[in-house]
């Protein structure tokens, strides 16, 4: 067979991927370092299955990127987009301006480059990957915590000032020289236009993504949903994504950051997670083939060559970012552990350094021999990051970080695995639980995943630990086999179900108390067999009600008693409506329900207007009793 037939090369990355993937998930490694591995192992520096096609398949893959943004921003409400706007502009803008200046001056002063190629040199190597943090993040699920927040905002930024950087370059270019690049980002329809016409052609693209999100998309799939073709759905969605990609590189935007924007927008649609659910299977495909891509672009024989100067300058460009980056967490109140975590996460640089170095070379502000260099050098660096995430993991946080993690060893001497009671979760909602469990002398075992939450309980006096309820083991080494019931009181929906699922499969004699968002939520877990489900709203809800009826001058007994018959019908109605698929038919069966709740508290409440409710409130007695005197 010809090796450079499309079927040929198919056949010899899905062969590597299902080779290196289950090796370096047994050994503990990761995904994308076994990703990148099996890159390493088809390239040019070992098999050489793969030839020079490395280059070409990069810029294919990038666009893994792309989708794995458009996932994320489904996944963000824009509501915490806000609250992460200080966050991103404070933190992010810092680390890229100090990482910048301090590689700026390293390489002027120390490695005598000129100011333009030192200065090109420091705003590429302020990028991380965005690739390889978020996915190792995902799969530690450590995205929910300080660390992973920080991380994802600084990454945002990041995207976001590629954009002047690739203004910049240009400037920076000497005299006669073309700025060429590689195309991808330098070339574009709007170059035709005048300076100020570009800047509203850019900003006009941005509005109209809000725009149409809104406006235009939702009816869309909304239109496509109602043919019930699931082919169909999938290839709107992709479309969506290649269409936004293709207007962003066009006007010479991020399409990365332009296919994230939206994801924020469509993050609050009722086709959320349908469009996660079709997009994940290529955005993982094309991620694997990115970081395939990255290992087999690793040019080994230069490394052969100069091994120690290579690897001087990775570890120069580690600790330089590290020192920036762990400041920068404390400056911003994360914890020890925390900051360590985004320390290491951050501490490469990114795959937009090929764009950028390549943009470099093109216009002649770096040299063939530097440019290539320092392609080993961030490709190096990015194949690190799951090694040094894994060593801060392993050896530095048990070490230096707070020791809060719950492991297998550990937990044999942890008095509270013997407790009854499982708590996964000590937010707002398993705060008050366990408050309440804990004024009755219930012995516990809590467990959550945001360390610095974790630091502050255990100072007022909690016994909690650190940990991904969700795993197998941890919930093992926690007493899961000798507990006897586990309350669910995370906020992640997803979350929650994978643990209700790992639960039902390895703990089958645990009882599970699920905390519920809403009502639809409520649905999913008792599709996945929860009977105990508590939605977080609905006491709440009918204690205002009960208030309100009893300002108004009702008696607070009654107002109580139709409270309870409202919620035990309000739970039977909610198992009736949970196996309802149809809209149609959810709304017909919604409005019949509704109305026969209505008919039952009608007829309670005139039976108690006629005398026949004798029930004790104190509240009316004390008001009878003062009309009596």
């Amino acid at each position: 067979m010809d090796q450079h037939s499309f079927l040929f090369q198919a056949m010899i990355y899905l062969g590597a991927a299902v080779l290196m993937i289950p090796i370096a998930k047994k050994l503990g490694l990761g995904s994308v370092l076994g990703y990148l591995l099996a890159g390493i192992l088809i390239g040019p520096a070992v098999l050489n299955l793969i030839g020079d096609q490395g280059q070409d398949i990069m810029h294919f893959a990038e666009f893994g990127v792309v989708m794995m943004l458009f996932v994320i921003g489904l996944e963000l409400e824009p509501q915490l987009l806000w609250k992460l706007r200080h966050t991103i502009l404070g933190l992010g803008g810092l680390q890229v301006f100090l990482t910048t200046l301090l590689v700026f001056f390293i390489a002027w002063l120390g490695f005598s480059l000129s100011w333009q190629a030192s200065l090109a040199m420091g705003m590429t190597l302020s990028l991380s990957s965005t690739a390889i943090v978020l996915q190792s993040m995902q799969e530690k699920g450590q995205m929910s915590t300080a660390a992973g927040q920080s991380s994802f905002a600084t990454l945002l930024f990041q995207d976001i000032a590629v954009i002047p950087m690739l203004a910049i370059l240009p400037i920076l270019a000497p005299m006669g020289a073309g700025a060429t690049g590689d195309g991808t980002h330098g070339n574009n329809w709007i170059n035709q236009f005048p300076g100020w016409a570009q800047t509203l052609i850019t900003l006009g693209s941005v509005a109209s993504i809000v725009v149409a999100g809104k406006y235009l998309i939702r009816p869309i799939f909304r239109f496509v949903a109602s043919i019930r073709s699931r082919e169909l759905f999938t290839s709107c969605a992709l479309l969506l994504v290649v269409g936004i990609a293709v207007l962003m590189t066009q006007v010479g935007l991020s399409p990365a950051l332009g296919t994230f924007l939206a994801g924020v927008v469509l993050a609050n649609s009722e086709f959320r997670h349908e469009l996660e659910s079709d997009i994940e299977p290529f955005k993982g495909l094309l991620l694997g083939l990115f970081f395939m891509a990255v290992g087999a672009s690793i040019n080994m024989g230069l490394i052969a060559k100069q091994p120690l100067s290579i690897a001087g300058l990775v570890a120069l460009l580690i600790l330089v970012k590290g020192i920036v980056l762990f400041i920068l967490g404390r400056f911003f109140k994360l914890g020890t552990d925390q900051s360590l975590i985004f320390t290491f996460a951050l501490s490469q640089t990114g795959e937009f350094a090929f764009v950028l170095f390549s943009f470099a070379s093109g216009a002649g502000i770096l040299s063939n021999n530097d440019t290539q260099f320092m392609v080993a050098v961030v490709a190096i660096s990015m194949a690190m990051t799951p090694l040094l995430m894994l060593l801060n993991e392993k050896l530095i946080l048990p070490v230096t970080g707070t020791r809060i993690f719950v492991n297998e060893k550990e937990a044999d001497h942890v008095p509270e695995t013997d407790h009854p009671v499982i708590i996964a979760g000590f937010g707002h909602f398993g705060n008050t639980v366990g408050r309440y469990l804990r004024v009755h002398g219930i012995g516990m075992t809590i467990l959550d995943h945001d360390s610095d939450r974790v630091d502050l309980l255990r100072k007022l006096g909690f016994n909690v630990y650190y940990g991904d309820a969700s795993r197998h083991d941890l919930l093992h080494a926690a007493g899961a086999e000798r507990a006897r019931l586990m309350i669910i009181a995370i906020d992640n929906p997803e979350k929650r179900l994978e643990m209700i699922e790992t639960v039902k499969k390895h703990f089958p004699h645990l009882r599970m108390m699920v905390r519920s968002r809403n009502r639809f939520d409520a649905y999913e877990q008792m599709n996945a067999g929860m009977m105990h489900v508590y939605r977080e709203t609905l006491d709440t809800a009918l204690r205002v009600g009960v208030d309100t009826l009893h300002w108004l001058g009702h008696r607070r007994y009654s107002a109580m008693r139709t409270a309870r018959a409202f919620r035990k019908m309000d739970e039977e109605n909610l198992k009736k409506l949970s196996s309802i698929r149809e809209k149609e038919q959810y709304i017909l069966t919604a409005r019949e329900l509704i109305e026969e709740l209505e008919n039952v508290l009608r007829t309670d409440r005139n039976s108690a207007s006629l005398g026949q409710d004798h029930g004790w409130d104190e509240d009316s007695l004390i008001r009878e009793a003062g009309k009596a005197q």
